[in-house]
C-alpha cells in the first residue's frame, strides 16, 4: 500500500471523528439554584415594662397579723389605705394572711413592695432571714412598749407560775410575742411545763377560750387601763395591773360601749370580747405580766424603694394626727396604736436573745 494511501485513510478517520464529535449535544451547566437574599437578623421581642411600684397596676402591698378579727382589720386598713392614697398618690392592697409567719414569708417573697405591721417576735425573725427594715414602732397610751399578760379564771386557786405546771394552755399563735413566745420564756425560766396547748387564732379569742372554760389559763396582750374623765393611763410599772379588786362588780359596758370599772376603763385583750362577754372582767383576772416588750412594728420589705418609703412615712405621721386614724389602727377593736414612733433595729436585739435562748425559727412558727 502506498504511503499516499495511508495518509489518505487515515484523514479521513480524522475527520469522521471530528464530524461525530459535532453531532454529539454539547455538555450543559447545572442549572442554578436559587438563593434567598441574605436578610437581617429578625429583632428579639421586647419584654413588657414592668408596672411602677403603687401605681395600680402593682399596687403596694400592705400586710397586717392576724391578732384580732380579720374583718376589723381589713376594714380599717382600708381606710388607712385610702388616706395614704389621698397623700401620697400611690394604690394600696391591704391583706391578712392566715399566719404570723405567712406575714413574714410574704414580706421575704415580696421585698420590693410590702410593708407590714408586725409584732416584735416577727421582726427579729424577718430581719434576720431576709432583711426586712423597721420603720415605726407603736405607742399606745404613752408607751412605746407593751406587756404580755396571764389570765386565768377569776375563782380560781392558782396564784404564781407554779400552779400552772400540766394545766390547758390557750394562746394566740406560735408568732405572737405577748401571747406566746414571752409567756413561753416565763414559764420555761420558772421551770414550768404546761399540759395540753390550744392555739386559739388570736389575743380575743384566747381570753374567750379562758372565758368559755375551754382552758386553764391564756396568754394575750396588756395594756394598762386609763381613766375614763381625763383619758390618762391609771397604772404605773411595779403595780397590781389588774382593775382594783373593789371595781370588779362594777364593771361593764358604757354608754359609748366601753368596757368601765368606775372610773376605769380596760385596756388590755380583755376588752375586746367586751360586747360577747361584758362580765369578763368579773369572769377573769391578771396573773402577772411580763417585763416590758418593745412594741409591735410596721417594717418594709428589704428593697422596698427609699423615695416610696419616705413618702409613705410622711403620710403615716400625718395621718397618726387625725380622728379618722380611731378608726383605723387606732380602734381598740384594731391594734390600738394611738401614736407612732421612730424604731431602731437594735431595740429588738432583746427579743433575738430570746429567739436564740428558746431556739423559735420561722419554721418552727405554727407547729
Amino acid at each position: 500500500m502506498s504511503k499516499r494511501y495511508i495518509f489518505v485513510a487515515v484523514s479521513l478517520l480524522v475527520l469522521a471523528a471530528i464530524a461525530l464529535g459535532a453531532c454529539t449535544p454539547a455538555a450543559t451547566e447545572a442549572p442554578a439554584v436559587a438563593t434567598a437574599a441574605p436578610t437581617e437578623a429578625m429583632p428579639e421581642p421586647t419584654a413588657e415594662p414592668m408596672p411602677d411600684i403603687g401605681s395600680p397596676e402593682h399596687p403596694i402591698k400592705v400586710l397586717f397579723v392576724p391578732s384580732v378579727d380579720a374583718q376589723v382589720i381589713v376594714a380599717g386598713g382600708e381606710i388607712m389605705a385610702e388616706a395614704l392614697n389621698q397623700a401620697t398618690g400611690l394604690t394600696f392592697e391591704v391583706s391578712v394572711p392566715t399566719s404570723y409567719a405567712a406575714t413574714i414569708e410574704e414580706m421575704c417573697a415580696s421585698p420590693t413592695d410590702t410593708m407590714g405591721f408586725i409584732p416584735g417576735l416577727g421582726y427579729a425573725l424577718a430581719s434576720q432571714l431576709c432583711g426586712v427594715d423597721v420603720s415605726f414602732k407603736a405607742v399606745r397610751f404613752g408607751f412605746d412598749v407593751y406587756w404580755a399578760q396571764i389570765l386565768v379564771a377569776r375563782d380560781s386557786d392558782i396564784a404564781s407560775l407554779d400552779d400552772l405546771a400540766g394545766l390547758k394552755w390557750g394562746y394566740p399563735d406560735p408568732g405572737s410575742t405577748s401571747g406566746y413566745m414571752v409567756p413561753l420564756v416565763m414559764l420555761q425560766e420558772a421551770g414550768i411545763e404546761p399540759g395540753e396547748q390550744l392555739q386559739t387564732g388570736g389575743h380575743n379569742q384566747s381570753v374567750q377560750a379562758l372565758y368559755n372554760g375551754e382552758v386553764d389559763f391564756s396568754t394575750s396582750f396588756y395594756s394598762p387601763p386609763t381613766l375614763v374623765d381625763t383619758g390618762g393611763v391609771a397604772w404605773e410599772e411595779g403595780q397590781d395591773p389588774d382593775i382594783p379588786a373593789d371595781l370588779v362588780d362594777s364593771c361593764g359596758l358604757n354608754a359609748d360601749g366601753n368596757l368601765v370599772c368606775g372610773n376605769y376603763r380596760v385596756r388590755d385583750a380583755r376588752a375586746n370580747i367586751r360586747e360577747a362577754a361584758p362580765d369578763v372582767v368579773q369572769e377573769t383576772r391578771i396573773l402577772m405580766i411580763s417585763p416590758p416588750i418593745p412594741n409591735d412594728t410596721l417594717s418594709f420589705g428589704p428593697e422596698f424603694p427609699a423615695d416610696l418609703r419616705t413618702q409613705i412615712e410622711d403620710a403615716l405621721v400625718a395621718f397618726a394626727e387625725t380622728e379618722t386614724w380611731g378608726a383605723s389602727i387606732g380602734s381598740q377593736d384594731f391594734y390600738n396604736w394611738t401614736g407612732l414612733s421612730v424604731a431602731t433595729d437594735e431595740e429588738y436585739d432583746f427579743i433575738r436573745a430570746m429567739v436564740a435562748a428558746v431556739g423559735i425559727t420561722i419554721e418552727s412558727l405554727g407547729q
